[in-house]
């Protein structure tokens, strides 16, 4: 090439065109040049005139041309390093840029990246036939497989940022949230499964009516669930003053008989399999076959928490199974205030238990922590760690374990959760949980004998198992948020709902048993304690010593019970101050006499705490049972097939008792390790059960027909209360049909 021939393309375009024709960038403009036309380009690609044009000095004529686009890789405004020599061509063509309306593109050689900037003029003038357009570069093989690669991996890496999960806090509850869920299991049908022996049978089956000896239960299942947060209308705020601002709660009567509003919650699950296997003990071994039968159960728990105080003012358990003899139909209802929960003592002693039986709250566990890979925490008893992202539904979701400690600090066994959390779900979308408890833990190594004690005194003999899987079908959100940790007008003044210290009578120290005075029954306990001192001392000789005129002892458990319109039975349990302890039975008619007070049999029940200095004060029976049968406030205790008649009196075949409750030696040094090791308890308990025949319809022959069958139906009912504070703690009913 001759060194005359000047290209008209910047040096920078002639870099760009030897990086897309794979040549060296190296060396002057004019090695530029030629390197490109040994590469076999032409003079007009890398801005030489055309041979077939003349070399005339005149310029050439101007034409009228349509813009053209040229795309540059370089900021205009960039200072490139040049020859003197070429700075006049630049300049020149800098203004011919300038002059046209160009968005130009270059690439610097090993130059840090420049911002691209837009250069316009109004003015359209004559354009190069020298650049390469956007189309020619395009148009290059390279360029073309650059673009490509760019393209999959741009589109892939879109999908792949919109499709990560991005770590994220609780979601609120919403009045009117509800999710639905399956129930299934590991074992070889994919059900469910649950196992109590020994001791922990009673947990299953005291509720249930059987003369077998059963020692070991087994409980296959599966089926649907429901959680939801109900909406409640304007009408649940008939107290507010008008005020709609905590619509969506719900009005509760709490144990004190105040009414509260609260968010409700329903979980409802129904059972169907529902397979239960009984093993029947022989002798001193547990029978190895099983008597299986199959059925439904359906189980609904409504829990109540009021809005200011967020605390559990009522949960509603009802349930019904309904499986072949000798088991049978049984249905019931279950009401505790602020107590208790299907766990019973377990679930007091390690809280948090609950959170196992239906799909777990995110924001009840995890508060406001942020969930994201390796996040770990502790709440409610439960240690948890996020473990990493999975996919549940198609949906990627973070799976969490989560470790119930107490469990296994006090060495009761062992509680674990797996948890598949999705965003914007406030329940876990996916639960796994298995929980093994066993007395058998304590003799662990590791397990200190406090530990072993606690465990001793919790847990009865055997084991208790329960292996299952929530997972979500149906998600439906609600609009408003929970107005939890709000007050609202009508909230009650907590210190105007006890009794006042007037009304409290301190008898423990010196009195036989719990004051009565009861107009609603025949007799009193203060007329029946006055049967000791008329009887022979020979026929209860220690109840008589401890009870007597001189006596220390005091009556811890104490029933009666009309039998007729003149006639209360009786059963006293006393312990004396050396803790021996005992009951007995008798009838009394008319006004407490040798001939009146009829004594039926007396028992032995060895060695009891005593501990008059704990015993609280309380209300006398009579102030307790004008409480209770007060409808305004304890309607769900008065009525039809209840405690008590709309007029305020017993209903028939009551029976009424209490029971004291204090620290002794044997078990002193463990309640300071659980609670204060303060006072004691005292509890008012009002039972009452009757049969009913019900004529109905039902295919007993299985022959594909309903007849009319007669079925007599017995209910249990049962009422608890705190004889120091006045407060119902609960009341249950249960019916079965033979």
């Amino acid at each position: 090439m001759s060194g005359e021939q000047t290209s008209s393309l910047t040096v920078a375009k002639l870099k760009a065109l030897c990086i897309l024709n794979d040549l060296p960038t190296s060396g002057k403009k004019s090695n530029l040049v030629e390197r490109l036309l040994e590469a076999g380009l032409s003079n007009k690609e890398v801005g030489l005139p055309s041979k077939a044009k003349s070399n005339s000095p005149s310029k050439p004529k101007k034409k009228a041309m349509e813009p053209e686009i040229v795309l540059s890789m370089e900021d205009e405004d960039t200072i490139t390093p040049s020859d003197p020599e070429e700075s006049d061509e630049d300049e020149e063509e800098i203004e011919d840029i300038l002059d046209a309306e160009i968005l130009d593109a270059e690439i610097l050689d090993e130059q840090p990246p420049q911002v691209v900037k837009k250069v316009k003029s109004k003015a359209v003038k004559q354009v190069r036939e020298g650049p390469a357009t956007l189309l020619d570069i395009l148009q290059k093989p390279q360029v073309a497989a650059v673009l490509l690669a760019l393209v999959i991996v741009g589109a892939g890496g879109y999908y792949y940022l919109n499709n990560q999960l991005d770590s994220f806090t609780a979601e609120p509850l919403r009045y009117g949230d509800s999710m639905q869920y399956q129930i299934t299991g590991d074992d070889e049908n994919g059900l469910a499964t649950f196992l109590a022996t020994e001791g922990f049978v009673e947990l299953v089956m005291d509720q249930l009516e059987t003369e077998d000896d059963i020692c070991k239960i087994s409980i296959n299942f599966g089926g649907i669930g429901s959680l939801s947060i109900t909406n409640g209308g304007t009408g649940e705020l008939a107290n507010e003053g008008g005020s709609t601002d905590r619509l969506g709660a719900v009005r509760i009567v709490g144990g004190m008989g105040a009414e509260w509003l609260a968010v409700e919650t329903v979980n409802t699950n129904s059972l169907d399999p529902f397979r239960v296997n009984r093993h029947l003990s022989v002798g001193t071994m547990c029978e190895i076959g099983a008597i299986t039968g199959s059925g439904t159960a359906d189980l609904t728990s409504t829990t109540y928490t009021e809005l200011r105080n967020q605390d559990t003012k009522a949960t509603q358990l009802e349930w019904g199974i309904d499986l072949p003899s000798p088991i049978g139909k049984y249905q019931g209802t279950t009401m505790s205030y602020g107590v208790g929960g299907l766990l019973g003592g377990l679930e007091t002693l390690a809280p948090g238990l609950a959170l196992m039986m239906q799909p777990v709250e995110i924001q009840e566990l995890f508060a406001n922590d942020i969930i994201d890979k390796g996040a770990t925490g502790s709440n409610l008893g439960w240690d948890w760690r996020v473990l990493d992202e999975v996919e549940f539904g198609g949906e990627p979701v973070w799976k969490i374990i989560a470790t119930h400690h107490d469990v296994d600090a006090y060495c009761l066994g062992s509680a674990t959760m797996n948890l598949w959390v999705e965003e914007g779900n406030p329940w876990a979308a996916k639960q796994t949980v298995d929980v093994l408890i066993s007395e058998d833990q304590a003799s662990q190594s590791g397990c200190s004998p406090t530990s072993q004690l606690l465990n001793d005194y919790v847990l009865p003999e055997g084991e208790l198992e329960l292996h299952h899987t929530f997972s979500k079908t149906l998600l439906s959100r609600g609009q408003k948020q929970l107005d939890l940790g709000l007050s609202y007008a009508s909230k009650p003044q907590v210190n105007l709902l006890g009794p006042s210290a007037s009304e409290l009578e301190s008898w423990g120290e010196y009195d036989l048993h719990m004051p009565d005075d009861s107009s609603l029954r025949e007799h009193t306990f203060e007329e029946a304690i006055t049967c000791f001192d008329h009887w022979p001392n020979a026929i209860a000789p220690s109840a008589i010593q401890a009870l007597g005129e001189n006596g220390d002892g005091y009556v811890w458990r104490g029933t009666t019970q009309s039998i007729s319109s003149s006639t209360s039975q009786w059963n006293l349990s006393w312990v004396a101050a050396d803790k021996e302890a005992g009951w007995v039975k008798f009838n009394l008619t008319g006004t407490p006499s040798e001939e009146n007070c009829q004594f039926d049999s007396r028992g032995s029940d060895g060695s009891r705490s005593y501990n008059r200095e704990s015993i609280p004060s309380t209300l006398n029976i009579t102030k307790l049972e004008s409480r209770f049968s007060d409808s305004s406030r304890y309607s769900v205790v008065v009525g039809s097939e209840r405690f008590f008649t709309s007029s305020g009196d017993y209903q028939d075949d009551v029976k009424v008792g209490y029971l004291i409750a204090v620290p002794g030696d044997d078990i002193g040094s463990l309640l300071s390790q659980i609670g204060d090791g303060g006072d004691g308890a005292v509890t008012f308990d009002v039972s009452r059960s009757w049969d009913e025949d019900i004529l109905d319809v039902d295919d007993q022959d299985n022959d594909g027909e309903t007849d009319e069958v007669l079925y007599t139906e017995h209910h249990q009912l049962n009422l608890l209360s705190d004889a120091s504070e006045g407060r119902l703690i609960g009341w249950s009913l249960i019916t079965s049909r033979t």
